[in-house]
């Protein structure tokens, strides 16, 4: 049996009353990391000590003082709310005469009192996390370790979790380490640690990391009409950049050196104005990540993938014909309205992005779309033909790439992309190109052999894609695609949809990752169901600028329309 190291004479401390970051790539080891300190694993050599026990040791006494909540909690779907608590209560021997204010504190803390009657199974994502979050606190722990948290969640929830932390460290003293996939959640930690392939690759605090790239960072504003979207495309594979993303309409470029700032946005004759702001830790996340890959020969995308010179000009819409119609579109799960009264449409060559917190219909409006799920009223049109009327006909025209990746985790690489060939109706000689095309197009050509469950996340995800594009559709729909992955995954993952935009393909999309909106065209946002708003980034980012914010993100824009949709339901 072929043994491997997954964490390599790790050292670190991490104290009470703060919050410790645990950060790195897919395959670092922060998961690992987390399940030794919760006695859940034991390690080979070396000694671990939490709460002043050695963890081989005193596995039991010790882990009665901790709340560990991993990625995917075990909550009882068939329980209420109230009932899952009793079970958590019952488990760590909480007294009865206690439990009745404990409980009460908790489902206020996670915002849950209106729900204790309802079950784990018919929560929002964000509620399952807070209500996991509280059944680890039924006893109040001394050490709590949280297992990226807030994955799958939208902005509100996001939030909630780190007040529900915040409180637990100020108020009631509590440790906490948690190892988190969002970069900004790093500004919250106390102290980081950086892993990278089971090793600590730094440590310190948030701003210790920034300062180390002052002068490197700037946002480009480009040229009127031309598209963010595209001037990120020019820059991205530009041999002086390290990291480019989108942020508020404007492209956040990091480079080598500070010396290499002016000359580098002289040559992009799309750039209007350059502005040098101040770094962020995900700033030097990148950094450190990019000098890691290029050490051992690699790049965040393969030469065959990148594509050089200028982008063409990007095209309006008014020039481009309408691929998806959405009209009256509802959608009733008996007497309940999960989708109400949604109408949109979408160009050719779009990314268009379906937003919205947990529960609130974005899914069900994205399966109808796909033609997994039969629409109660209203019309779907795909190239102006009834998607209701002719669904296996209009279906052929899909990619579809869902949440989870439905790859057969038995299967080599290889063999999933010959099973979703044949799916597609693909003759073995096309087949036999396409699974050439997908191998190099999704750096997978190493890994062909590979059983599909012992991938990376970050690879699965890049076969999902290439198994979703194996047809060369002209449609792709993708379900929250990029749920669980590293920032470097995230970011090749984009650069592929923006490369498969240019060249026509029409994206929808679903996300909770509101800076990855940016990337969209346009974008419609949801909430109970319905309609909140819907346009491009810029007219969705206009509807939160106020004296107090002058430049709102889509992050802002999708709070402040969330919380006022539901003070308005609840006035």
């Amino acid at each position: 049996m072929h043994e491997s190291t997954v964490l390599h004479e790790l050292s670190l401390k991490a104290y009470a009353q703060t919050v410790t970051g645990i950060l790195g790539p897919d395959g670092a080891g922060k998961t690992t990391l987390l399940r030794l300190l919760a006695g859940l694993l034991l390690p080979s050599s070396g000694s671990a000590t939490v709460l002043g026990d050695d963890v081989t040791a005193e596995s039991e006494l010790f882990r009665q003082n901790i709340g560990y909540m991993p990625q995917q909690f075990g909550l009882y779907e068939d329980l209420s709310v109230h009932e899952n608590l009793r079970f958590y209560a019952d488990m760590q021997g909480v007294p009865h005469l206690d439990r009745a204010t404990i409980f009460h504190d908790l489902m206020t803390l996670a915002g849950l009192e209106r729900f204790a009657d309802r079950k784990a199974g018919d929560l929002s994502g964000g509620m399952k996390q807070k209500l996991g979050l509280a059944c680890c606190l039924v006893k109040t722990p001394q050490l709590l370790l949280l297992d990226e948290p807030t994955v799958g969640v939208d902005p509100i929830a996001r939030r909630d979790l780190w007040q529900i932390i915040q409180t637990l460290v100020s108020q009631k003293g509590i440790g906490v380490v948690v190892s988190t996939a969002y970069l900004d959640e790093a500004e919250r930690c106390d102290t980081v640690f950086l892993l990278h392939n089971g090793k600590i690759l730094e440590q310190g605090t948030p701003q210790s990391f920034s300062e180390t790239m002052q002068g490197r960072v700037a946002e480009l504003i480009p040229t009127k009409d031309y598209s963010v979207r595209y001037l990120h495309a020019d820059i991205l594979h530009l041999p002086e950049v390290i990291d480019c993303s989108i942020h508020s309409g404007k492209v956040r470029l990091v480079t080598r050196s500070a010396d290499t700032m002016p000359q580098l946005v002289h040559t992009i004759p799309q750039i209007k104005e350059v502005k040098s702001v101040p770094p962020c830790f995900e700033d030097a996340f990148m950094e450190r990540i990019h000098a890691l890959e290029k050490d051992d020969g690699q790049e965040l995308l393969d030469s065959e993938q990148q594509e050089t010179g200028m982008a063409s000009a990007p095209r309006t819409r008014s020039d481009t014909p309408v691929v998806i119609s959405v009209s009256g579109l509802k959608k009733k799960f008996g007497s309940f309205l999960a989708v109400d009264d949604i109408n949109f449409s979408v160009h050719k060559g779009e990314i268009f992005g379906l937003l919205g917190a947990n529960g609130a219909g974005k899914t069900t409006t994205f399966r109808m779309l796909c033609g997994l799920l039969n629409a109660t009223s209203g019309e779907i049109r795909i190239n102006n033909r009834s998607l209701i009327k002719s669904p296996a006909e209009l279906r052929k025209q899909l990619g579809y790439m869902a949440q989870k990746f439905s790859l057969y985790k038995p299967l080599t690489v290889e063999g999933n992309l010959q099973f979703y060939g044949s799916t597609y109706g693909l003759g073995k000689k096309q087949l036999n190109r396409r699974i050439e095309w997908a191998l190099a197009e999704f750096s997978l050509t190493t890994k062909r052999k590979n059983i599909t469950g012992e991938l990376s996340t970050g690879q699965k995800q890049r076969l999902a894609m290439a198994a979703a594009m194996l047809h060369a559709p002209p449609l792709l729909f993708l379900d929250e695609p990029t749920s669980g992955a590293d920032p470097l995954a995230r970011r090749e993952f984009w650069a592929h949809i923006n490369k498969f935009s240019k060249q026509g393909v029409t994206v929808i999309v679903t996300t909770h990752f509101m800076e990855e909106a940016e990337y969209c065209d346009t974008m419609l946002i949801m909430s109970q169901g319905k309609m909140l708003a819907s346009g491009s980034p810029s007219s969705i980012r206009e509807l939160a600028r106020s004296p107090q914010n002058n430049d709102p993100t889509v992050e802002d824009a999708f709070i402040r329309l969330i919380e006022q949709a539901t003070a308005d339901q609840t006035s």
